[in-house]
């Protein structure tokens, strides 16, 4: 920075009504008096600063729109909370107020740390100092997003005549033009080609340009150029373009800003969640202590986000468990966010300075800048944390090991919030059968009850469920469904017939298979049959599980019964003590209560094998016994007789699963089902590049393979390709494809060299981010919403938002977005319930002041309030309206 405007921002910092002399501030500055007294001079002659009359001299700051440069201001007071962001934030002060109109800036920093906030705040910074107009623009425009076309770029920018080109109806203005007064910032401009650079030349050093098709005519615009990139300037910009940069400012990463600063951010984070949930949340210390800690490649993004899905599960839990606080719990934290409290051992010093040690708790408010802290009790001898360690002692001086220790204490927990979880009415079907197919089947219901006059019972909607689940398997089995009956069905109900037709047409659109018109004839009779005779048709089989010990086959039971939330499953232990006699009477007894559908018998050691026979004589019900039992086995047989599987199939299904693995032939644990999202490499050169592809993109990308997996797919034959892709799509959200190829015009395509010079990269990571954070999201709200089901909810809701924001041309950023997601998912469960209302302060004048906005959100929800039977108060409008008014970071 020259010392004419280190001088000028100095005194601009003064008190407004200070008054200095070049010898004092000369003195105060280190400098020599002449050079002050030249620089001020000077000043005063350009009109930047004021000059009272008199001996000696005195120069004050000028006042500019009845603003005062030293007024506090947004970049103000984060650099008091935040001292490594000082230097960044002068030199951001120094652009602004540079006359006559501020300098272009160049914004570095890692992936994550903010920049495209920071550049809002100096937009904030230039109209609180009075340098910019209050209604001055922000346009923000994404240089990846035209990388690859310079000429689409160009008119995007600088706008378009009037028939410049088939198509151009009308007269366009261009970003520049929509940002004049104002500031435009290039996000990501590493990724602008050396043609998109050029563009910028003439204007960025004249402030003229012409729109695509003009040739005669100049126009004008002051613009402030802002930039940002994670890449090295040098090697990813041109040099002529750098230099038309003098104000480059580097962001420091999370890493570098120190645990101090991580705190501050930490809670002024929660406090956003806080303030757009309106209500305290209550974080543990030991939340905060991993929070602190952990791995964050990806800086204050991924913290958002981290923090985001933290506060998502703790709501859902408060919503869902009726608690009368929202508390974070380490349990809530994301499995990568535990595992900063291996670290925080390290850390120990450094965290007890500053977190403390006798902290239970800290409070964050929705309205309060301060953190209130909850501190242990001084008598803690009735605490549960007490009984732990009696329980922990207890156990040591039995010799029990420190593995098997953490296990016992682990897993007592976790039955034990499996059970609070449990208690909560949750339907079966939503378990056991495939949410498309529990969609589907409201669908069908309401076309029949339309189209039939008649309202079907929840048996028969349930028993057509499986039917459906079932014919889908048996379909991709290979196995034929007929039906012999078919011919008779369609005379005797001619009208429910053509009910069944039609709702063949949608299930094979639905579940992309075709099926034979013997499938209406099956459909037909769901809609005549009573309750009572479709009650005999979805018998099942029971699944009983014997083994020798104690506890052996209760513990299997157990789990899978959890797991499955259902008591199907029944369990005998035989201590080596008991009588077989005994245990066998037991069984004949389980056995006839279970129904005369059938057994399967799941025994432990041969010895067992002989009750099956007994069983099938005395109680009169088809028996088949399976040995080697193991918990997978169980899960499997329950699984599929509660689908109302034969006894037949399951007892082959669960026979060919042990057999499976008695032979060790897995060569990997074979998964029932495939991660939520996929990213599909392909290569021309076949197989081994595909892979090679593969290999290189899962080191270089951050992701959860349990939800995302590389695809390789190799090219040798296009049309076939097209059909392994469309078999992918059926199955799995794709994200992308990364090929030299189209094929589909409907994914987003890479080309190879753009992902092996690691430019596309990043665009992939942020796509795998916001939909990790997506399908997360779901889960969480499948396990706790208690009256609605979570991935349909969600669903209805995103549909609902995205109407609101193209009406209001308001886009949500994305953790705002995820905010108000979970928000209303919560909101339509809780009305569900019939549980009261949280009132709005203020929520008159506030309606008053905001009466478009509501009117659309209004709008916009009534297909929600009509399709879930609820009524949303102007109270819980009011709490929605905030995410549109306040759409950005709190930080």
């Amino acid at each position: 920075m020259k010392r004419l405007d280190f001088i000028y921002q100095k005194i601009s910092e003064f008190d407004p009504d200070k008054k200095i002399s070049a010898s004092e501030l000369a003195d105060e500055l280190g400098l020599s008096r002449a050079n002050v007294s030249s620089d001020l001079n000077r000043l005063w002659k350009e009109g930047r600063i004021e000059k009272a009359e008199g001996r000696p001299t005195l120069f004050y700051a000028k006042r500019t729109n009845d603003t005062l440069y030293r007024a506090e201001t947004s970049l103000d007071r984060l650099a008091k909370a935040n001292k490594s962001l000082i230097t960044p934030i002068e030199q951001a002060k120094a652009a602004v107020l540079y006359p006559p109109r501020g300098m272009h800036c160049l914004i570095l920093g890692e992936t994550g740390v903010g920049k495209s906030g920071f550049a809002g705040l100096i937009h904030e910074f230039a109209i609180d100092i009075g340098r910019l107009e209050k209604e001055a623009p922000f346009v923000v425009f994404n240089c990846a997003d035209y990388a690859n076309n310079p000429q689409l770029l160009y008119s995007q920018l600088f706008g378009v005549k009037k028939g410049a080109y088939t198509g151009a109806d009308n007269d366009r203005r261009g970003l520049v033009e929509k940002a004049d007064g104002g500031i435009l910032f290039l996000d990501e401009v590493h990724r602008l080609p050396a043609e998109g650079q050029e563009i910028f030349f003439t204007f960025m050093d004249k402030g003229i340009f012409r729109r695509v098709g003009e040739t005669e005519v100049e126009r004008t615009a002051q613009v402030q150029i802002i930039s940002a990139t994670t890449e090295n300037p040098e090697s990813s910009l041109l040099k002529t373009f750098i230099r038309r940069i003098p104000m480059v400012i580097k962001l420091p990463s999370l890493v570098e800003r120190g645990m101090e600063e991580r705190y501050g951010l930490l809670m002024n984070l929660f406090r956003e969640e806080a303030f757009r949930l309106g209500r305290e949340i209550q974080i543990s210390a030991t939340a905060i202590h991993a929070f602190l800690s952990y791995h964050c490649p990806n800086n204050i993004g991924q913290l958002k986000t981290d923090i985001q899905l933290t506060c998502a599960s703790a709501y859902a839990d408060f919503i869902s468990l009726k608690k009368k606080q929202l508390k974070v719990a380490v349990q809530d934290l994301p499995h990568h966010v535990k595992q900063g409290l291996l670290l925080a051992k390290e850390r120990k010093a450094a965290l007890d300075e500053l977190v403390g040690t006798d902290h239970k708790c800290f409070v964050v408010q929705p309205t309060q800048d301060s953190i209130s802290v909850e501190r242990e009790p001084e008598d803690a001898a009735d605490s549960v944390y007490e009984k732990i360690e009696q329980k922990i002692h207890e156990l040591r001086n039995q010799g029990v090991s420190e593995e098997e220790l953490e296990f016992d204490i682990e897993n007592y927990f976790t039955r034990f919030i499996k059970g609070v979880h449990q208690r909560i009415n949750k339907e079966d079907m939503s378990r056991i059968i495939d949410p498309i197919i529990i969609h589907l089947v409201e669908d069908i219901v309401r076309y029949a009850e339309a189209r039939l006059g008649k309202i079907l019972s929840q048996k028969v909607i349930f028993g057509l469920a499986l039917h459906i689940q079932t014919s889908k398997e048996r379909l991709a089995q290979g196995k034929q469904i007929t039906n012999p009956h078919i011919n008779s069905v369609r005379i005797k109900y001619k009208k429910e017939f053509a009910v069944a037709l039609e709702c063949v047409r949608m299930i094979e659109e639905a579940i992309l298979m075709d099926l034979p018109i013997d499938e209406a004839g099956y459909l037909t009779m769901f809609f005549v049959l009573d309750d009572e005779g479709l009650q005999q048709e979805r018998e099942t089989i029971g699944v009983l599980v014997i083994t020798h010990g104690s506890g052996g086959a209760t513990a299997m039971v157990d789990v899978t019964n959890r797991l499955l939330v259902t008591e199907y499953a029944k369990a005998i232990d035989l201590p080596l003590e008991e009588e077989y006699m005994k245990v066998l009477d037991q069984a004949i007894k389980l056995a006839r209560d279970m129904g005369p559908a059938g057994l399967l018998l799941l025994v432990d050691m041969g010895s067992l094998l002989g009750f099956g026979e007994i069983i099938e004589k005395e109680v009169g019900i088809p028996v088949k016994v399976i040995s080697m039992v193991s918990t997978p086995h169980v899960i499997e047989a329950t699984r599929k007789a509660m689908l109302g599987h034969s006894l037949e199939d399951v007892y082959r299904d669960v026979s060919t699963l042990a057999l499976l693995q008695r032979e060790e032939q897995p060569k990997e644990p074979a998964r029932e089902y495939a991660p939520a999202l996929a990213i599909v490499a392909a290569c021309l050169s076949g197989e081994g590049s595909a892979l090679f592809l593969k290999k290189m993109l899962e080191t270089r990308l951050r992701y959860d393979n349990q939800l995302l997996e590389i695809v390789p797919l190799q090219l040798i034959d296009k049309t076939q390709a097209r059909i392994q892709l469309k078999q992918i799509k059926d199955e799995q959200k794709v994200l992308c494809i990364v090929s030299n190829y189209i094929l589909d015009k409907d994914l987003r395509c890479y080309g190879m060299d753009d992902v092996l010079n690691g430019e596309a990269l990043q665009d992939i990571q942020q796509m795998i981010d916001h939909e990790e954070a997506f399908v997360k999201m779901v889960e969480t709200l499948k396990e706790h919403l208690t009256m609605v089901e979570g991935q349909r909810v969600l669903e209805d809701v995103r549909t609902s938002l995205a109407r609101i924001e193209e009406r209001l041309h308001n886009v949500l950023v994305f953790d705002t977005r995820i905010g108000a997601y979970l928000h209303i998912c919560c909101l339509i469960d809780r009305l569900k319930a019939g549980l009261p209302t949280v009132a709005y302060s203020g929520k008159e004048s506030f309606l008053a002041d905001n009466k478009k906005l509501h009117s659309v959100i209004r709008h916009e929800l009534q297909p929600i309030v009509d399709q879930y039977e609820i009524s949303i108060s102007e109270d819980d409008v009011c709490f929605i309206m905030n995410f549109f008014l306040h759409n950005k970071t709190l930080v």
